[in-house]
């Protein structure tokens, strides 16, 4: 059985996942699975408080909204897979390239198309509500912010396209596997997400928090969602969100 998405957009937001907790601290009841968009966010993060550079109008930038109560806070990362491999295949339809660099940014080749920011409320062992907020670059040609390497689906092919089109298909793509999880089928989508991984294959250059670089290769991506790399020498260490540099 689908899920029904209920979508609510607005024109201009802080946002979308700002204004996604400020409904659910108002007591707004939430559907099972709700879409918060909006044509440009004024202040658009990313991971670890970063800015998200978007012009407006060009850009997807929105919210998912669920209530994943079946699965334990523990289990929270095949939330981040979900969504990333919701948005690997609907990128691939356009483009080759597409991969996840863990834990969930989505990649063309080495330059960044997707940036993923995942909120989540408790309620006990289990998740209360969860906040995915996204923004994938799809028709914007120039960037302005020091980011390092963003690239945008206009700047790979020399088209415009549609926004609304590709942002239903990551919603309803993101529904199914959703779906699947209450399921049970956590391996189905482990299997996808790494089978999509960027530097899935081979040695490859990192930097440890203390700036020290080093070449390995990505062993297995836990459930918990930390990584495990190994060095050239056999050594495996384990690595939690953020903690590890990739040297592009």
């Amino acid at each position: 059985m689908s899920i029904d998405i209920n979508q609510i957009h607005r024109i201009e937001v802080t946002s979308t996942n700002t204004y996604a907790k400020e409904l659910l601290s108002a007591g707004i009841d939430f559907p099972e699975l709700t879409l918060v968009d909006a044509d440009f966010q004024t202040g658009g993060r990313g991971q670890q408080g970063n800015h998200w550079e978007s012009e407006r109008g060009k850009n997807l930038t929105f919210s998912l909204v669920c209530h994943p109560t079946f699965l334990l806070a523990t289990n929270q990362f095949v939330l981040s897979q979900a969504i990333a491999v919701a948005i690997q295949r609907t990128l691939s339809e356009y483009t080759d390239g597409i991969t996840v660099k863990w834990p969930n940014d989505i990649y063309w080749n080495d330059r960044k198309i997707c940036g993923i920011l995942i909120e989540c409320n408790l309620m006990g062992n289990n998740i209360k509500d969860c906040i995915i907020g996204i923004g994938i670059n799809v028709n914007q040609t120039e960037f302005k912010s020091d980011a390092p390497n963003p690239v945008s689906l206009a700047q790979i092919l020399g088209i415009t396209f549609n926004r609304q089109t590709i942002l239903m298909k990551v919603c309803n793509t993101f529904a199914e596997l959703y779906e699947g999880l209450k399921n049970s089928k956590v391996e189905e989508l482990k299997s996808e997400y790494m089978l999509h991984l960027y530097r899935r294959e081979g040695f490859h250059s990192y930097q440890e928090p203390n700036g020290e670089p080093f070449e390995a290769m990505i062993v297995e991506v836990e459930p918990s969602g930390h990584l495990i790399l190994r060095r050239r020498n056999g050594i495996e260490k384990r690595y939690e969100f953020k903690e590890i540099k990739f040297i592009l």
